[in-house]
């Protein structure tokens, strides 16, 4: 992973020391709060409907078990003793004192972290794939390349202060497993027919009040332009986007507005200009600098093994072990590396929230990452932790030491494997609490044997229409809104996250909290009585459309 050098470091020291002083003056009454909210946005304090709530970057989602065990230590000396993984692959801490945010910060800076652009309308973190460096289907390690961004993006006094906030995503695989095409910048690995990698460039995707899938509007970017050409979208973007309405200032208005041919043509006169000044080539990437980069992001020292024999003692051990031949089915991943695997750590056990863990389980996650692999540990947009590289012949240790913590709820992927945004329990923007029901839908269907009968099958639920939960793209979506005070549930069907993005469509009027349980329920019966042998959930939605559904759940009603 990437290592900070003395530049780096100074920048973010710097950073904590210029946001102490920017606090004590506010704790003074030296600085008014309309003066201190964008200078504590910037530096990833919220103010929620409890308490401040501070947000940590995780670059790319990759971070050392040696920051893992700071996050741990944090949360026990500044808040209530667990922290949250996000959607965009960060961590919260819900319970912060503004007044201790500043040693937070240089607690972080110790090890080479901070808050830096995790809010406000700037270049937020840049997303990626979890399986990055060894997925099966990967083109191209994309890790490097969000490093890149990220030194990029980073305090860029250009685009410090954007219309509204800005979302990067880089895909390295033929799956898409970074949700690239929901955000306003989704960047994809190819080749070319000359057996080139490039980049294919789509923007204007997004959710929150209007979802859009992003457009292309760049088939082939030479590696060497990548920066260049960003910089051509985002001056565009700056230049244009709506500052007057925060509801219409997101990049996907403005792409949708003017249609993306449209775009793609400013966008192209932009980068001509850019490249015209550019006559030494100095704004390029050099071959040079990309191989630095990657140096950063080196594969282990695998070892050579007879995969055969691993896989067939696995077998052997999964077939005198219900539990564990669950968990490798649903929380193991072959790597393309022969006899290694990626694991999926659950951070979804029934009666906790999604994405919810506490100091002893990131100490516990730091532990497994250093004893069987190297020390590096992978967060998810789907609020779950991946270790990569643990030889196939320690998995059953690996779970048996899972377990034991409560990281091998053996569910990836299923319905239990849910996305949800915090809610009405912590957000001051929230119409509706989220946590209790995705408690209470875990609880309904914690019978196993069902679950895994159902499939494949994401559920995702949110708070209110920003849709931090990602209710857009689930398979199920649950959103919650306000009817003259009370919390209701609108329920949306058929969306996805994949390389064929599809955003769900409402099923029907919204439910109470008391009737969203077995909504759910008669959503599931349709899917068992109707699909064929082998079928998800979402192909047998696509099949048979939404009115089997619809029936079923507003019966009562009729």
């Amino acid at each position: 992973m990437y290592i900070y050098d003395q530049y780096d470091q100074k920048l973010v020291d710097e950073r904590v020391e210029q946001y102490r002083d920017q606090t004590q003056r506010y704790l003074d009454g030296k600085i008014s709060e309309e003066e201190f909210l964008p200078l504590r946005l910037q530096n990833g304090l919220y103010v929620q409907r409890l308490a401040p709530m501070l947000r940590v970057a995780v670059p790319y989602g990759l971070m050392s078990s040696t920051q893992v065990r700071k996050m741990a230590e944090i949360s026990r000396k500044f808040d209530k003793g667990y922290v949250h993984f996000t959607t965009r692959q960060n961590i919260q801490l819900n319970w912060p004192l503004l007044k201790d945010v500043p040693d937070i910060l240089a607690e972080l800076a110790s090890v080479q972290m901070h808050a830096i652009q995790t809010s406000g309308n700037c270049i937020r973190n840049t997303t990626t794939d979890q399986f990055a460096g060894v997925a099966a289907d990967e083109i191209e390690d994309p890790r490097p390349w969000c490093e890149i961004i990220r030194q990029w993006s980073t305090i860029h006094p250009e685009f410090a202060f954007l219309p509204r906030k800005f979302k990067i995503a880089v895909c390295g695989s033929e799956e898409d497993r970074a949700a690239f095409l929901l955000h306003d910048i989704g960047i994809q690995l190819v080749k070319n027919d000359a057996g080139e990698t490039g980049f294919h460039v789509f923007v204007g995707g997004g959710l929150g009040r209007t979802p859009v899938i992003a457009s292309s509007i760049k088939p082939f970017l030479p590696k060497q332009h990548l920066l260049t050409y960003l910089d051509a979208v985002l001056r565009v973007y700056n230049r244009y986007g709506n500052r007057n309405n925060k509801y219409k200032a997101r990049i996907k208005i403005l792409v949708k507005a003017w249609t993306p041919d449209v775009f793609a043509e400013r966008v192209e006169a932009e980068w001509a200009q850019i490249l015209a000044r550019d006559v030494d080539g100095v704004a390029q990437l050099t071959s040079g600098e990309v191989e630095r980069v990657k140096t950063f992001f080196p594969l282990p020292d695998y070892q050579s093994v007879d995969e055969a024999a691993m896989d067939a003692a696995l077998q052997a051990q999964a077939s005198d072990n219900v539990a564990f031949s669950r968990w490798l089915e649903r929380n193991v991943r072959n790597q393309k590396q022969p006899g290694y695997a990626a694991v999926t750590l659950s951070l979804k056990p029934a009666g906790v929230a999604p994405g919810d863990v506490t100091d002893r389980q990131l100490e516990s996650i730091a532990g497994l990452a250093d004893q069987f692999s190297n020390g590096e540990l992978r967060t998810t947009h789907n609020q779950n932790i991946v270790i990569a590289d643990v030889i196939k012949s320690q998995l059953f240790d690996f779970w048996q030491m899972a377990k034991a913590d409560g990281l091998a709820t053996p569910t990836i992927g299923t319905i239990n494997d849910m996305i949800c945004c915090p809610g009405g329990d912590y957000c001051s923007l929230a119409n509706a609490k989220s946590i209790p029901v995705a408690e209470a839908i875990q609880r309904k269907f914690e019978d196993l044997d069902y679950v895994y009968d159902l499939g494949d099958l994401e559920l995702n639920i949110s708070g209110c229409m920003n849709a931090c939960g990602h209710h857009h793209i689930g398979h199920i979506g649950i959103l919650g809104v306000d009817k003259k005070g009370e919390e209701w549930y609108q329920i949306q069907l058929g969306g996805s996250a994949n390389k064929n993005a599809a955003l769900a469509k409402v099923l029907g009027p919204s439910l109470s909290r008391n009737d969203v349980v077995e909504g759910i329920e008669k959503l599931l019966d349709v899917y068992v009585e109707n699909r064929l042998e082998g079928e998800a959930f979402l192909a047998t939605y696509q099949r048979i459309g939404a009115d089997k559904f619809k029936e079923r759940v507003y019966a009562k009603d009729a």
